[in-house]
């Protein structure tokens, strides 16, 4: 177990579990393994959690993330002011490439999923709001790892799911730093092996757009929130 958080013993270590869970559904033993806490430990903050639907059992007996966080995932995203702002720019770049489009932000060693709207086609990606991904793999996790390129999109090909292929480039607020990351994203049946050709000048104006929004009177750095 690392150093503590917030100071507040039994809240790092509730958050410690969820955080291990985020991942995949793990068993007791697991849980133990990956926090380095006691097994009681865990099993006394792991049922806890449970009660408050933090948690929740598998079939198989495994814990994994509670639907109530579902609920609070929509709630934080709702008071996020990013994704409200945002919201003309994605359904601009949803309905001029076809695709589904998404606005990530990084939280620690993750991203998430902020805004997201999905292709009309039947066969698409889908990105729920609130999905905690990893920053090594796909585009956009790459972007806001700080990675640039020449074109200023940054594009990846089945990295972190087979068939999918993304573009994705910055979002950088009022002050010029890294707000966000906005993404197409869709099979390579229609992106193809290089998603950037088709889509990165779409990619790159939503940015803009989004941008701009920031910068305005109503927008996030116009608010000063």
């Amino acid at each position: 177990m690392g150093p503590t958080v917030s100071g507040v013993g039994v809240v790092d270590k509730s958050l410690s579990l969820v955080a291990a869970i985020a991942e995949r559904p793990l068993s007791l033993a697991e849980l133990v393994e990956r926090t380095g806490l006691s097994r009681a430990t865990v099993h006394r903050l792991a049922v806890a959690l449970e009660a408050h639907g933090l948690l929740r059992r598998t079939a198989e007996g495994r814990f994994a993330l509670g639907l109530h966080l579902v609920a609070l995932g929509r709630a934080a995203t709702e008071q996020f002011p990013l994704a409200e702002v945002a919201a003309p720019a994605l359904s601009q770049l949803r309905d001029g490439t076809g695709e589904s489009v998404q606005l990530y932000v990084r939280d620690g060693e993750r991203r998430v999923c902020i805004a997201a709207l999905e292709s009309p086609h039947g066969l698409r990606t889908i990105v729920p709001v609130g999905a905690a991904l990893p920053m090594d793999r796909g585009s956009a996790g790459r972007v806001l790892s700080g990675e640039s390129t020449r074109q200023g999109w940054v594009q990846t090909v089945e990295e972190r799911e087979p068939g999918v292929a993304s573009v994705s480039a910055p979002v950088r607020g009022a002050d010029g730093s890294l707000a966000a990351a906005v993404s197409v994203s869709g099979p390579i049946d229609r992106l193809g092996r290089a998603p950037g050709r088709r889509h990165g000048d779409a990619v790159l104006a939503a940015a803009a757009s989004i941008e701009r929004a920031l910068r305005g009177p109503e927008g996030v750095g116009g608010t000063g929130r």
